[in-house]
């Protein structure tokens, strides 16, 4: 995932906001001891938010405890510790961060990627066995994607889209902790979470790139789809702005209805604040051509 699923901070209680902070740090913390120190540098707030939720459907709940750490090693923060739904989704970073890298260094033959992948790969050693069919599901629909994006043999959003799509769906669904009213209805509505929240993130992304990948003459399935008249940028994007716009409203509303369909045990405030505001807020940012990936960037600076 690539960092468009978090909160809309102005609209979160101080409180809500430190919960929020304590499964960011807490992933940070889950990292370090099952992975090391270096994979922290590919720490994700879409993986904070996979936390976040299946720990919303955890019949156990874990409290936060104070730690300090290498960013602020003076003044205390609340953490959590020892929890499934951070260790799985540590292990969803760096699974999902390794394999990405691997299609960056295909796709674009890109020497960072490559180095970054082969400083990822020893920690491929450290994958729990346990999520075996979870990392297979991964490898397999990336090839898929990339194969899809190779051959340029899709007619629609829909069916590029799917195969990332597909990884959310199952990354959400094949959660290996117990979770409450863990039943068949249960895990479809996670699944089907997944899959509208994936497409939503795959379609979102090529928006954000859009500009950017046309200048560099990348490959972008907008461009791809819609722009049989090679028009530039400022020609195209006035275009397809509805069509893609109706698209990415429908996935999030169909989000926000799978999410309001599962038993959630706390941070309800916190889920739906993402879900409703700050979904929204970056799809406005990214249709009004504000790169988030870049805003990103420079808040991480």
């Amino acid at each position: 995932m690539f960092g468009y699923v978090t909160p809309l901070k102005d609209e979160l209680k101080i409180r809500e906001y430190e919960e929020f902070k304590s499964y960011y740090c807490g992933l940070c913390f889950h990292i370090k001891k099952h992975f090391g120190n270096l994979p922290r540098m590919i720490l994700n707030y879409d993986m904070t938010f996979l936390a976040l939720l299946l720990d919303s459907l955890s019949p156990k709940e874990t409290f936060p405890t104070s730690k300090v750490c290498m960013t602020n090693p003076i003044k205390k923060k609340p953490v959590l510790l020892d929890n499934q739904a951070l260790f799985y989704a540590a292990a969803m970073n760096v699974a999902l961060v390794y394999f990405k890298l691997l299609d960056d260094e295909h796709d674009d033959h890109s020497l960072k990627s490559k180095t970054l992948a082969t400083i990822l790969k020893p920690y491929k050693n450290k994958f729990p066995t346990s999520m075996d069919e979870i990392y297979s599901i991964i490898e397999t629909n990336l090839n898929k994607l990339t194969l899809l994006e190779e051959t340029k043999s899709f007619s629609s959003i829909d069916e590029i889209s799917d195969p990332f799509s597909l990884i959310v769906a199952h990354i959400f669904k094949d959660y290996p902790f117990e979770i409450v009213e863990d039943n068949a209805t249960t895990r479809e509505h996670l699944f089907h979470f997944g899959y509208c929240l994936g497409k939503w993130i795959y379609i979102i992304d090529a928006v954000d790139d859009l500009k950017k990948d046309m200048e560099k003459n990348k490959f972008n399935p907008l461009d791809f789809l819609y722009n049989k008249e090679n028009l530039s940028f400022e020609e195209l994007f006035p275009k397809i702005k509805d069509r893609v716009s109706f698209t990415l409203l429908n996935c999030s509303s169909s989000v926000k209805e799978h999410l309001e369909k599962l038993p959630l045990q706390r941070n309800e405030a916190i889920l739906h604040n993402i879900i409703s505001l700050g979904m929204m807020d970056k799809y406005t940012k990214v249709t009004h051509n504000c790169n988030c990936k870049d805003q990103t960037k420079r808040r991480k600076r």
